[in-house]
C-alpha cells in the first residue's frame, strides 16, 4: 500500500485508492458506532479527516479513546468528502498506534498563549500556527538561495569563531577552554590567552561581512547565510542573542547598486513566499486577527502592506533630507530628530508609513554613528551607508559601500580607538588590488517576522536564545 503525505492526499485527491498516512492527531470525536480522527503530519497547513467504524477495525475502543497529540499510522480508502471545507477524507481500515499521549500533553485544543508555547519549544511545531511559521521560514530560506544563485552569487560559509570584533561594539560572546576557576595570568595580572585553545582571545562572530569582502575581492559576488551572535542585553520583541544573517558582498558595486540589490531581494522574498505559502500566510493572519479580537485590540491585516512593498518602487532620500522632513512634519516624536544621531524606529516608520507611504532607502549617514569600514564621503561628515525602511517595522536592511582606500580606513580605525593588529588581513585587501565594493546585512528572523506579521521575534526562530534563556 502506498504511503502518502497528507499534503499529497489533499493535492492529488486519489479518490478510490487505498493508501497509508502517518501523523499526529489534532482531534478525536468519538461515538459508539464510529469516530472522526483529524490528522496532520507537518507536510502542509491542511489536515485529513479519517472516519473509523467500530465494526471495521479490531482496536476501535483504543483508537477512539486516543487523545490529542497521539501518533498513528492509518491504512484506508480515500473517498469524496461530504463535509464542508474538505474535498476528500479517508475511511480507515487499519490503525496502528505509534505513540499515545495522556492528559498532561501541553497542547490541548483550548487557546494557548505564545509565552507558554515558548516554554514548550520542543512541541510547538505541532501547532497550526507554528507549523505555518516554520514552513514560511523554509520557503524564505529557499528564496534567499534562489535569488542570489540566479544572479551569479557564490554561497560562502563564513567562520563562526573569530578573533575580530567586526562591528567595533564589543558585544561579543567569548569562547575559551581555559579553566574558569584557575585562570592563567600574565605579568600584568591580565588573563593570559596565549595558553588558550587558539592562543588568543576568541569570540562568536557578530557578522560574516569581513570574510565576505575577502571572497568578493576574488570571486566578484558572494553571500553568507549563517548564525551570528550578539551579547546585547536587550529584552525586546526585536532582539535575539543568536540569529541568522544574510550578507551579500559585491565587487565593483557602488551604493546605488547596493540599494537596488536590496530592493530586489526584499521584493523577491515577499513574492516567493506569497506564491509558495499562501495557506500559511492566511492561517497566521487569521490567528493574529483572532488574538487581537480576544484582547479587544484593533487589527489590520499585514498582507496588503506586503503586497504594496512587493509591487512599489522604493524611494530614496539622504539622511540629511530625512532629518529635515521629520523636523518639518509637525509630528510629535518621543525622540526629537537630530542630525548626527541614529534614526529611531518611530522616525523610520514615520518616513515609510506616513511621509513616503511606502518603502524608502535612507543614505549617507553621519560617519560618527556608523562602523569603521564604511566609505567616507568627500564632505568629511558622512559615509556611504544605507538603511532600507519598510512600512510596519522601519529598518529591515542595513548596508554600505565599503571604504577601499587603505589610508582612510587606517585613519578611521585609529579615530575609533580600535587596533589594526587583528585586521591585518583586512588591510591587505586594500593594499593588494583594492576595488570599490558594497554589501548589506539582513537579519533573517526580522525578515520572517515582517513577512509573517508575528509580533515577537522569538516566535520565528525554532529555539530562541535571549538573555537568561538558553533552554532546549
Amino acid at each position: 500500500m502506498e504511503y502518502l503525505k497528507v499534503s499529497q492526499v489533499l493535492k492529488e485527491k486519489p479518490i478510490g485508492k487505498e493508501v497509508t498516512v502517518k501523523g499526529w492527531l489534532r482531534s478525536v470525536r468519538k461515538s459508539k458506532a464510529f469516530s472522526f480522527l483529524v490528522i496532520n503530519d507537518g507536510s502542509s497547513q491542511g489536515t485529513l479527516q479519517i472516519i473509523v467504524d467500530a465494526n471495521s477495525i479490531d482496536n476501535y475502543e483504543k483508537v477512539s479513546s486516543l487523545l490529542n497529540g497521539a501518533c498513528v499510522r492509518v491504512d484506508g480508502l480515500i473517498v469524496e468528502s461530504g463535509g464542508k471545507g474538505q474535498d476528500v477524507e479517508m475511511q480507515g481500515r487499519i490503525v496502528e498506534i505509534y505513540g499515545e499521549t495522556d492528559d498532561s500533553f501541553p497542547l490541548q485544543k483550548k487557546a494557548t498563549s505564545l509565552e507558554f508555547l515558548r516554554e514548550q519549544a520542543h512541541l510547538r511545531p505541532r501547532t497550526n500556527l507554528f507549523g505555518a511559521v516554520f514552513r514560511i521560514r523554509h520557503q524564505m530560506a529557499m528564496a534567499t538561495h534562489n535569488f542570489f544563485n540566479d544572479r551569479g552569487f557564490y554561497y560562502l560559509n563564513s567562520p563562526i569563531l573569530t578573533a575580530v570584533d567586526a562591528e567595533g561594539a564589543g558585544e561579543m560572546f567569548q569562547v575559551t577552554n581555559l579553566d574558569m576557576n584557575n585562570l592563567p595570568k600574565n605579568d600584568k595580572g591580565q588573563v593570559d590567552y596565549t595558553t588558550d585553545y587558539f592562543g588568543k582571545e576568541t569570540n562568536l562572530c557578530v557578522t560574516g561581512q569581513l570574510e565576505g569582502e575577502c571572497f568578493a575581492m576574488g570571486m566578484g559576488s558572494v553571500y553568507t547565510f549563517g548564525p551570528t551572535f550578539r551579547a546585547e542585553n536587550s529584552n525586546t520583541p526585536r532582539h535575539l542573542s543568536e540569529f541568522w544573517m544574510i550578507e551579500p558582498e559585491v565587487a565593483f558595486m557602488d551604493l546605488d547598486g547596493n540599494a537596488k540589490l536590496a530592493q530586489d531581494y526584499i521584493q523577491y522574498l515577499i513574492r516567493y513566499t506569497m506564491e509558495k505559502a499562501p495557506a500559511e500566510l492566511e492561517a497566521i493572519d487569521k490567528y493574529l486577527a483572532f488574538s487581537a479580537k480576544s484582547n479587544k485590540e484593533k487589527f489590520e491585516s499585514h498582507l496588503p502592506i506586503l503586497e504594496k512593498v512587493r509591487d512599489t518602487k522604493f524611494e530614496q532620500v539622504t539622511y540629511t533630507d530625512a532629518i529635515d522632513i521629520l523636523n518639518k512634519s509637525g509630528h510629535k516624536f518621543e525622540f526629537k530628530p537630530e542630525w548626527g544621531v541614529e534614526l529611531q524606529t518611530e522616525h523610520e516608520r514615520f518616513l515609510s508609513e506616513i511621509h513616503f507611504k511606502g518603502p524608502v532607502t535612507v543614505t549617507d549617514y553621519p560617519r560618527d554613528c556608523k562602523a569603521f569600514y564604511m566609505k567616507q564621503n568627500d564632505d568629511g561628515k558622512t559615509v556611504r551607508a544605507m538603511d532600507v525602511l519598510v512600512p510596519g517595522v522601519g529598518e529591515i536592511i542595513g548596508g554600505s559601500q565599503r571604504e577601499e582606500d587603505l589610508g582612510k580606513l587606517q585613519t578611521r580605525i585609529k579615530e575609533m580607538g580600535m587596533s589594526e593588529d587583528p585586521l591585518w588581513w583586512y588591510m591587505e585587501l586594500r593594499k593588494f588590488g583594492t576595488a570599490p565594493h558594497s554589501g548589506f546585512g539582513l537579519g533573517f528572523e526580522r525578515a520572517i517576522r515582517y513577512v509573517t506579521g508575528m509580533n515577537n521575534i522569538r516566535d520565528v526562530i525554532p529555539f530562541p536564545r535571549t538573555p537568561k534563556s538558553c533552554d532546549f
